[in-house]
């Protein structure tokens, strides 16, 4: 086929990652002014959440559906924000052929832990142990430790399967296979034509294991949120717990929300990248880039995670972080 009739057919891919590239030009530029309104937004939530919850008492109706609304849009506004999570799904999903319900799956169970992990810790520790604020914070702290170790973790454990895959390309060798001239050539995983197509769903699976997956999942819901605690522990001094744990789960779905719309652009911006790429790339490069750019993603994961271990700080006021 002539190349200006390849370019013509593929022009809504190019079309869209135009689009991508400008948003992210965009979203670079004025993310400043982005990640401050987002915490002035969060903090006028958060201040409304607990005049909420101050009237569910005497409301329980009107404040509490209330409540459970600015509860929402909080955790939509506070998954915005710079973090650990977004770090972890992005490099990952960027890095690794995954299918959209896979990639669905993870963002919605991680950012469900995140809340279930506030909710277990703060009932844990403030009405079961009954232990005071201060051992709260310290426990929080040191899972948050424990969440960046987990990416450590993550990045060494894919950095380990690249490494090994890697190796077996190095040792296999295959030799070279000559192919009959086709006048008319329909692409196809294994028509042999030296061009690369979209992983298969073998390349899928070992890609993204199990162990990888709960790997994940793990090292970004393991943190718990310092906003949900915050309302927990807020609930909790003025007698209406049940209501802060309502919040704490309408917060972590409005979490969910946020992590799997950029887990879906992620996905969709791979996506184009691959179709985009698919007739230049020969099927003998194919197969070494892919562990290189899981390899990479590796790196990327194990130098975030130190880092943040290196700038965890125990947060012991009553004040919400950003992120």
């Amino acid at each position: 086929m002539p190349l200006m009739k390849v370019s013509l057919r593929r022009w809504p891919l190019w079309l869209a990652a135009g689009i991508i590239i400008l948003l992210g030009a965009t979203f670079w530029l004025h993310w400043p002014q982005i990640l401050l309104q987002s915490v002035l937004w969060q903090r006028e939530l958060h201040q409304q959440m607990t005049q909420l919850l101050q009237q569910v008492a005497a409301q329980p109706q009107q404040a509490g559906f209330s409540l459970v609304g600015f509860s929402l849009i909080y955790g939509v506004l506070h998954a915005l924000g710079p973090g650990h999570g977004k770090v972890v799904i992005t490099t990952f999903l960027a890095t690794h052929p995954a299918k959209l319900k896979t990639s669905m799956r993870l963002t919605l169970l991680a950012s469900l832990l995140q809340g279930s992990t506030a909710i277990v810790l703060v009932t844990l520790m403030l009405v079961i142990l009954q232990t005071s604020s201060r051992q709260l914070h310290l426990s929080s702290f040191w899972l948050e430790k424990g969440s960046y170790l987990l990416v450590i973790g993550l990045g060494v454990w894919i950095g380990y399967r690249a490494l090994k895959s890697l190796w077996r390309l190095w040792r296999s060798r295959p030799t070279m296979t000559l192919y009959a001239i086709q006048a008319v050539h329909q692409h196809h995983k294994h028509c042999g034509c030296g061009h690369a197509h979209l992983p298969d769903a073998q390349q899928i699976s070992e890609a993204v294991n199990w162990k990888t997956q709960l790997l994940v999942v793990m090292s970004m819901g393991l943190r718990p949120c310092s906003g949900a605690i915050m309302m927990l522990l807020f609930a909790k001094v003025i007698g209406v717990y049940l209501w802060g744990v309502v919040s704490a789960g309408v917060m972590a779905a409005g979490t969910a929300l946020t992590i799997s719309a950029i887990g879906l652009i992620v996905q969709c911006s791979r996506t184009f990248a691959q179709r985009l790429g698919k007739n230049n790339v020969a099927a003998s490069n194919i197969r070494l880039f892919m562990p290189l750019l899981a390899l990479s993603g590796s790196l990327i994961l194990i130098v975030a995670g130190v880092a943040l271990w290196q700038s965890a700080q125990p947060v012991m006021s009553s004040g919400i972080r950003p992120f």
